[in-house]
């Protein structure tokens, strides 16, 4: 057997080899279930601590852009008229958000941990400065009190309202914008303080909240099922909250946005659970154990009813400046980039005994909206993109060895033609020896013509004259 026929048998034998191989692997979808199963499988404690070091501190830097709603012509949403808003900001900040007294319970299956908030002003990112900026806003302390007291006696009312006349608080206040997020002294509050002492003199819409924590979570770790990873199992140790007017507004389902399970389906509906803007209605309550009429939306009413956002000028709702997403890897369920956005308003209307209210045109007033990002940093970038390559290599490994062989059979199909060329020419051809002596006379044919000189030829064909 010559060099080049073993050459030949060896690619053949290579070649089948790899495809059965390949093409059993593709079917039995070996290496794809070994990596679900390593997503999906049972890890000791100690893996869970490595798991959740980086859950402890979320890389990606998080900001916080605050725009507030400036009244610009509040006589004339008195007067009966529509309220003219201007839009000012946004007024960032970095948002640090370390998960502290990690613990885990019930043998791992869940997992406790509290997740204070601090807040530091980025002034290269914003359009002014919080501390000198003045917005004229909704008083919400008085609407809030209005609100409770609409239940009261006519005559109780009017006694209020005189009073808080005399105090000369106003349905609109100016005051800056820090003031408005991390609170001040209220007056209208204070005297309420005066007779119930639970009650805070403070408002501020972020007040209390730079330092502190949103409350104790309980998640699932996903050792009994991976499909729960990440789940808020309590708040608080609450399943479900009670001041918000719908059963589905007060559901505590889903996770708080930092993680998500692997293998994610495209189709899979996901929740997240905002414990912030739950604590916008528990402190509001907090401040006057009432409920503040608060309406929660996207900015500018973005995908709301016409009739609210033509109800005041200046709104103007867009898919890009507007719209709340969330990027994640499929495969990891780890999130690539965040953008959640949401405005507070509150209800205005007329109240029977508030004289100021009488012309009042019941709107959901905005009072302003937050731009909450987060995008990963470059160092999980290229460790998550090592990751998915190996997974992908892993994945894809049957598909090589497919691969392989069809290029190996290839490879096959021309030696065999290249060698079965060369044996049918080499069988074929024959050579006639070139003839150095001089011609001589010889008896011939009549029929044949005599060949002068030296001449080739090819059989079986005949040789032409030289």
């Amino acid at each position: 057997m010559t060099r080049r026929s073993c050459a030949i048998y060896a690619t053949g034998i290579v070649c089948a080899h790899l495809l059965i191989v390949g093409i059993a692997l593709v079917v039995a979808q070996v290496f794809q279930t070994m990596i679900h199963s390593r997503l999906k499988k049972e890890i000791t404690l100690t893996e869970k601590s490595q798991m959740f070091e980086s859950w402890k501190n979320p890389p990606p830097p998080v900001y916080m852009e605050y725009y507030f709603f400036n009244v610009t012509n509040p006589e004339v949403f008195l007067a009966g008229g529509k309220a003219a808003l201007k839009q000012i900001g946004p007024y960032t900040y970095r948002e640090y958000r370390p998960r502290e007294n990690v613990t885990f319970l019930e043998n791992g299956t869940k997992l406790y941990a509290l997740n204070p908030k601090t807040f530091v002003f980025v002034p290269e990112k914003s359009a002014g400065n919080p501390e000198v900026d003045i917005v004229r806003t909704v008083n919400i302390p008085f609407v809030a009190i209005m609100s409770e007291l609409n239940s009261y006696s006519f005559f109780l009312r009017t006694l209020v309202s005189m009073y808080i006349n005399s105090l000369g608080v106003e349905v609109f206040m100016s005051r800056t914008v820090h003031e408005v997020l991390w609170g001040f002294k209220d007056p209208l509050l204070t005297k309420v303080h005066s007779m119930k002492p639970e009650v805070d003199e403070h408002f501020g819409l972020m007040w209390k909240k730079n330092g502190t924590h949103e409350g104790e979570f309980v998640f699932h770790t996903g050792e009994e099922n991976y499909m729960d990873f990440g789940k808020i199992d309590t708040w608080n140790g609450m399943r479900e909250m009670s001041w918000w007017s719908s059963n589905q507004s007060n559901m505590i389902n889903g996770t708080d946005g930092a993680v998500f399970h692997p293998l994610i389906h495209r189709n899979e509906l996901l929740y997240i659970f905002a414990a912030d803007l739950c604590r916008y209605g528990h402190v509001l309550r907090r401040w006057l154990y009432i409920c503040a009429p608060i309406v929660v939306s996207f900015p500018h009413f973005y995908q709301a009813d016409p009739k609210y956002i033509n109800a005041v000028d200046g709104l103007n709702p867009n898919k890009e400046e507007h719209e709340t997403y969330l990027d994640l890897q499929p495969t990891t369920g780890v999130p690539i980039r965040a953008c959640k956005r949401a405005q507070l308003n509150i209800i205005l209307k007329r109240v029977q005994g508030f004289p100021k209210t009488k012309f009042i045109n019941e709107t959901i007033f905005p009072i302003m909206f937050v731009n909450e990002t987060a995008t990963v940093d470059d160092e999980s970038a290229a460790q998550m993109r090592t990751m998915l390559l190996i997974v992908t290599l892993v994945s894809n490994f049957p598909l090589l060895i497919v691969g392989m062989g069809i290029i190996l059979l290839l490879v096959l199909v021309v030696l065999f033609c290249r060698n079965r060329q060369k044996k049918t020419v080499k069988d074929d051809t024959a050579y006639t020896q070139v003839s150095d002596k001089p011609d001589e006379p010889s008896e011939t044919p009549a029929s044949q013509p005599t060949r002068n000189g030296s001449y080739i030829a090819m059989s079986p064909v005949e040789a032409q004259k030289c």
